[in-house]
């Protein structure tokens, strides 16, 4: 990851058709602080390229052939763990079930490739400072199908009022200064919920808390929380 803060935000590029990457390097290569470093036409490739070239982020295409991008990021998540780069997910369809599939996996969030240039940077520049980009509607909606509210009470029993209610708004896909406007606390404050919900749910990062909620029922694809922790 970058560590100098006037660094530019370097970025891979993972997909198969030649016209898109040169697109998106073209859109990025003309963004101030953003450099494209590297490109791949595979999710193996990708992998490779991650490990030689060390991006910030990658835009990973989720239907690649041979290995997909849903393999790539479980491999890249699984072998350089806190190492690995942000991943965004690039979509055709937004009710893709690769991309849940992309999410679970370890991806920090999905675009559509219709997505303006604009959504593009700003997409890559929330997931660099840590943050999660999601679709919510989209989401709720992949969601539905995987739900099993079986096991929601022991879940949301680990959580705090405050959690279960910072939870619902990061389902939702606000940032931590979005959830501090909403609950009228501080963003070191929310940053604090945001930590107590990864670590009492086991969730690697606030997109994996999300599918969490998501699965077990505590956030219903309606996006309401249906009931709270003490």
């Amino acid at each position: 990851m970058t560590s100098a803060a006037s660094a530019p935000l370097r970025v891979l590029l993972a997909d198969d058709e030649h016209m898109v990457r040169t697109a998106l390097r073209a859109i990025l290569a003309a963004e101030p602080g953003i450099e494209p470093v590297g490109e791949a036409t595979d999710g193996d490739e990708a992998v490779s390229a991650v490990r030689a070239l060390r991006p910030d982020v990658v835009l990973m295409d989720v239907r690649m052939p041979r290995v997909d991008g849903i393999r790539a990021t479980e491999q890249l998540v699984r072998t350089l763990g806190e190492e690995a780069p942000r991943i965004l997910v690039l979509t055709t369809f937004e009710n893709d079930s690769y991309v849940y599939d992309a999410l679970r996996a370890g991806a920090h969030g999905f675009l559509l490739k219709r997505t303006t240039a604009e959504d593009l940077v700003a997409g890559i520049r929330l997931v660099a400072r840590g943050d999660s980009l999601l679709f919510p509607a989209a989401v709720r909606a992949l969601a539905a199908h995987h739900a099993d509210r079986r096991r929601t009470a022991a879940l949301t029993a680990r959580l705090t009022t405050r959690e279960t209610a910072v939870l619902g708004l990061m389902a939702r896909g606000l940032t931590n200064a979005e959830i501090a406007r909403q609950l009228a606390v501080g963003t070191a404050t929310v940053k604090t919920h945001v930590a107590g919900v990864l670590a009492k749910l086991g969730a690697r990062d606030r997109t994996h808390a999300v599918i969490l909620a998501y699965e077990h029922g505590v956030v219903t694809p309606g996006g309401g929380t249906p009931r709270t922790g003490s």
